[in-house]
């Protein structure tokens, strides 16, 4: 799904991206920004910003009595638990991202994969140059 030449991607506030972050709809005016988001070349660094964000508030245990060491493993402990499992659901967390702003389920996927078809095309190519000949 491209974007018309015509359009242009209005980027969310600061306080508006945080809403989003933590899951929150953006006003309609971001819609084509949020497509952008969840398919550029840096989508996963993308969706680990926003995770990290999310987990953001265990960082006040940090603040609780008791020996430090003891209350940063489990710190760092809670945050390797979160990212394993942000990172074992980003594609369906982007793609429920895109249906929350109108996009159908899968334009994430379709999308991402249409801008390495090219590349992806000249790898096969390459590929049965090499190894099929015959």
């Amino acid at each position: 799904m491209s974007r018309s030449p015509d359009s242009h991607l209005v980027r969310p506030n600061p306080l508006l991206w945080i809403w989003y972050a933590f899951g929150g709809r953006l006003p309609a005016r971001h819609r084509e920004w949020v497509l952008h988001d969840v398919t550029s070349r840096t989508w996963v660094l993308r969706h680990v910003s926003r995770s990290l964000v999310q987990i953001s508030p265990g960082l006040l245990f940090l603040l609780m009595p008791g020996p430090l060491w003891i209350r940063a493993m489990s710190v760092l402990g809670g945050v390797i638990l979160a990212l394993w499992y942000s990172l074992s659901y980003m594609e369906h967390t982007c793609e429920y991202r895109l249906h929350k702003h109108g996009y159908p389920i899968g334009t994430g996927r379709a999308t991402r994969e249409a801008a390495h078809a090219e590349t992806r095309a000249r790898k096969a190519s390459r590929y049965d140059e090499i190894y099929r000949n015959g």
